[in-house]
């Protein structure tokens, strides 16, 4: 039986490129490096970036998978990212279920939104 996701990888041929997006821009700790391969961690749920000899160039279906990163404050982690040069797809907006999502791309421009989930 499975329960639950540990882990999601992103392939590139651009890891350093993508080191800097996500740990410089984004802001995210480093959990290891290791040749060709970096992980993020949060709890038992792990972030991975990595060169993959099939991968070239950015991604061409960007649409098909799209990483949710949880924040606890949206406008001012937009503002700070809006700072750093992200353009956003779409700012922050409230959805029918409370929470607040905003989308912008990465360096392979595959799709990330943030996500501030409902006060309960």
């Amino acid at each position: 039986m499975i329960d639950g996701v540990v882990g999601v990888i992103i392939w590139t041929d651009t890891l350093t490129v993508m080191r800097a997006f996500y740990s410089d821009i984004l802001g995210l700790k480093l959990h290891s490096e290791h040749d060709n391969f970096i992980f993020y961690k949060w709890g038992d749920m792990r972030l991975g970036i990595g060169i993959h000899s099939k991968v070239k160039g950015k991604s061409v279906d960007p649409y098909r998978l799209m990483i949710n990163l949880g924040v606890k404050n949206i406008f001012q982690e937009y503002t700070s990212l809006v700072e750093k040069g992200v353009n956003f797809l779409r700012p922050p907006e409230q959805e029918k279920w409370d929470g607040w999502v905003c989308t912008f791309r990465d360096p392979d421009l595959n799709i990330i939104q943030l996500i501030q989930q409902p006060k309960v």
